[in-house]
């Protein structure tokens, strides 16, 4: 195994490893070298994994990294190990292992970080006083950690409680010869280690496009929120555009895609249609209400497969003669891994009906007489919600979405991270209007199960959703290709919109047609 080679910018980045990265990109980089990068274990919390700081241990590489949980943005990179990799600063190394003594000289114990004296002296310079962080009572050693920090960085040392006291010359004290080294280095956007922490996992930061994208030419600026008017009628958001890019599902073009939003990733054919069994079962023109099995057409829940392809993959149909992003034949998926969503083109169809609480607005155009037989249009926005523990993990970036036309002044968004129990009671409430009563609307919203861990067969549903029995990187013990997926997911749909909701109550992801 090559040994982990990289340069500190405080601040900023530990080599490729820059805050605010998204987790997808920094996994997909990580997978790309499994013999350097060997073991991820990934650490998160089960019944909140979108609102809980993820962590992404590499322990052969001794480095750990932090993400936030809503936008999963690395935050924090630690150095947890020195002896596993080798560090540099403006050229110099951080740590260098002691030589092995020679035969005949007394044993001595090697240092297993960097020395106080050699950051203070040879690095980083005169540093603030630092903070004592006290050892735990039940703590028998005694043992507390002196933080020194300079902005955008910090170093951990080890310093027993009884020779700290407040105004002590801890400088003198940690460059002696009883001095510890360092075990740890905290790389973070701030003036110091104790400000940073104050809003480490909520600050602003500028999204990083990853240098190893596929793409090797410039791309529009990675979309942060999708918000959803209804109709069809959806916002991207860019965090530091002052132009946001207005898509109209039925209308919107592959040429305006590909402008906005630069040229997908991969092209799937869209080819199974399994699902049709679910279409055209309500009474035609005799019940003008909704009935769930209209929201569950085929390419409401066979869309996964877009996801089937990573991010340099190609898909079988991309390179047929005459065909570039833009100029597509046939329905397909547009996959945008590293913006999170798939946008389905076919022919253009009746928009979804307007919300209730917004039918003064201006409905959405639509002339079923237009001869739109050779024209394709954005039908459907496939978002993504890169959830730990769910089955299609890391196949796209997280992309949040809010349901504009139920957030209301003084109540909290209704949005990616909100519990599907309190988006549905709020969606039960919007749509209420529409069905007879309650006990019709509780049968027309009825959950559809998905079962995502059936092996290759047939008729599985993996084949069904886009064949995830495909590893992309291998087998990696302890790896996140060895993670379990949460087993069984559950479809619900409201006029507009298909939620696939795991068994904790996330949204995994969101189809909006």
């Amino acid at each position: 195994m090559s040994l982990f080679t990289a340069q500190v910018r405080e601040g900023q980045a530990l080599g490729f490893l820059v805050l605010g990265a998204s987790l997808h990109d920094i996994l997909t980089r990580l997978k790309a070298e499994p013999q350097r990068f060997p073991k991820l274990d990934i650490v998160y919390e089960t019944s909140t994994p979108v609102t809980e700081p993820i962590v992404l241990n590499l322990p052969v590489n001794g480095i750990r990294l932090r993400f936030d949980g809503p936008e999963q943005r690395l935050r924090l990179v630690e150095v947890v190990d020195f002896t596993k990799n080798r560090i540099t600063y403006m050229d110099k190394d951080v740590f260098r292992p002691t030589a092995t003594p020679t035969v005949g000289s007394a044993p001595t114990e090697s240092p297993s970080g960097p020395m106080f004296k050699h950051i203070y002296k040879n690095l980083m310079g005169p540093a603030f006083p630092g903070e004592y962080i006290e050892p735990e009572p039940e703590d028998a050693t005694g043992m507390g950690i002196y933080i020194m920090s300079y902005p955008g960085i910090a170093f951990s040392f080890p310093l027993h409680s009884s020779a700290y006291s407040t105004g002590k010359d801890v400088v003198a004290l940690l460059s002696s010869s009883a001095g510890c080294s360092a075990t740890s280095m905290a790389i973070f956007n701030g003036e110091s280690w104790p400000e940073a922490r104050k809003d480490l996992y909520t600050q602003t930061l500028a999204p990083v496009k990853a240098s190893f994208a596929k793409s090797k030419e410039p791309v529009p600026e990675e979309v942060s929120l999708v918000k959803i008017y209804g109709q069809g009628k959806l916002e991207f958001v860019r965090p530091h555009s002052n132009s946001a890019f207005w898509l109209q599902l039925g209308e919107s073009t592959p040429q305006e895609l590909v402008a906005e939003l630069g040229p997908p990733d991969a092209i799937y054919r869209k080819n199974d249609q399994r699902m049709s069994i679910h279409k055209n079962r309500s009474a035609s023109g005799t019940n003008p209400r909704p009935d769930m099995n209209d929201f569950r057409q085929d390419d409401s829940t066979d869309t996964d497969q877009s996801s089937s392809h990573t991010a340099t993959d190609d898909s079988e149909d991309e390179d047929d003669d005459g065909e570039v992003a833009g100029n597509v034949a046939g329905e397909c998926f547009y996959n945008y891994f590293y913006h999170g969503f798939d946008i389905l083109l076919a022919t253009p169809t009746d928009p979804s009906q307007c919300p209730p609480s917004k039918s003064g607005s201006t409905p959405a155009s639509f002339d079923p007489t237009a001869d739109a037989s050779s024209k394709l249009v954005a039908a459907k926005l496939l978002i993504h919600g890169n959830v730990p523990g769910s089955y299609p993990f890391n196949r796209h970036r997280r992309c949040r979405w809010e349901i504009e036309y139920l957030n209301h002044p003084g109540q909290d968004s209704i949005d990616s991270e909100t519990p599907f129990s309190e988006v549905e009671s709020h969606l039960h409430e919007e749509w209420k209007s529409i069905w007879k009563n309650s006990g019709e609307a509780k049968s027309r919203q009825r959950g559809m199960v998905l079962n995502r861990d059936w092996g290759i067969s047939p008729g599985s549903s993996c084949e069904l959703l886009g064949g995830w029995e495909e590893s992309a990187g291998g087998k990696r013990t302890g790896g996140i290709d060895s993670m379990k997926g949460l087993g069984n997911t559950t479809l619900f749909g409201f006029p507009g919109l298909v939620f696939e909701v795991l068994q904790n109550g996330t949204v995994s992801g969101l189809t909006v047609f």
